[in-house]
């Protein structure tokens, strides 16, 4: 039987940056792979709030709550109302419809 050896297996001499960040990540994984990841995210957020606040603050620009005026349409060139004379259209209007029904009827 073979007998294992207490120390790895190590190429030739190999120094390069990538060679000895992959034995330290070995040995302390969270350092070198988790806590960078969890800072990018974290300054990510950062750093795209400004971004998110400026998407929402030009759709609330073109989204406005519209008052009652605005809503029925009428602006600064609206006629004034008088009683009397909507009392006398209101009236022929009622006097026509009755008329046009009793000739529809008469056909």
């Amino acid at each position: 039987m073979a007998i294992f050896q207490a120390k790895k297996f190590r190429g030739s001499n190999d120094t390069s940056i990538a060679s000895r960040y992959r034995t330290a990540l070995a040995k302390h994984p969270f350092a070198l792979f988790g806590l960078p990841f969890i800072a990018t995210m974290v300054l990510g957020s950062f750093f795209l709030t400004p971004a998110t606040a400026l998407r929402y603050e030009r759709h609330d620009r073109k989204v406005r709550q519209m008052t009652k005026e605005e809503e029925l349409g009428i602006g600064k060139d609206r006629r004034k109302v008088d009683l009397k004379e909507e009392y006398y259209v209101s009236r022929n209007n009622v006097t026509v419809s009755v008329w046009y029904g009793k000739m529809r009827c008469a056909d």
